[in-house]
């Protein structure tokens, strides 16, 4: 049954939340001491569980037998994490904003919308404030000469020094 899957998985993510704020050398340490022996039991179970068909045990089953490497990376490395949630949640409003585009009006509309989108995103993802960013972007870019000196425009990226200081929450 898969409550014993879920089990192996709330152990490994009590464990992630312990080992948060450590350094990636000491959190592979303990990954290793700790994670390692539950990745393996959870890994066998998965293995030797009797999932057939096409039920969606069955299915989970295979994914995870398909992906052992992917999913034992995080292993090996202190700084890689145990799930891709916060790459899926940080792509989570361009995938709601797709059925939002339907009424853009054009394709460059659409367009348009996922490039604001991905500025708001990435600046949020940079602890910058979007607002003070956008305005910053709106008042400063203008004024430059971009076309003769686009590597200006470093200077503006929400993981840069100056909008730091500038535009952080």
């Amino acid at each position: 049954n898969g409550r014993i899957g879920v089990t192996y998985c709330d152990d490994l993510y009590q464990l992630e939340r312990q080992f948060k704020h450590l350094s990636p050398s000491e959190r592979r340490k303990r990954r290793n001491k700790f994670s390692r022996p539950i990745v393996d039991k959870f890994l066998d179970w998965v293995d030797k569980s009797p999932f057939y068909g096409k039920s969606a045990l069955a299915k989970a089953a295979d994914y995870t037998l398909n992906r052992i490497n992917g999913l034992k990376a995080f292993l090996k490395d202190g700084r890689i994490e145990m799930d891709n949630n916060p790459a899926e949640n940080a792509i989570r409003p361009s995938v709601i904003g797709r059925k939002n585009w339907l009424f853009s009006v054009s394709e460059a509309g659409a367009k348009a919308n996922a490039i604001c989108l991905s500025i708001a995103e990435t600046a949020k993802v940079n602890g910058i404030d979007f607002y003070r960013y956008l305005v910053k972007l709106l008042t400063d870019l203008p004024n430059l000469h971009i076309h003769r000196n686009p590597e200006v425009l470093n200077e503006y990226m929400p993981w840069s020094k100056m909008i730091q200081a500038e535009c952080s929450k």
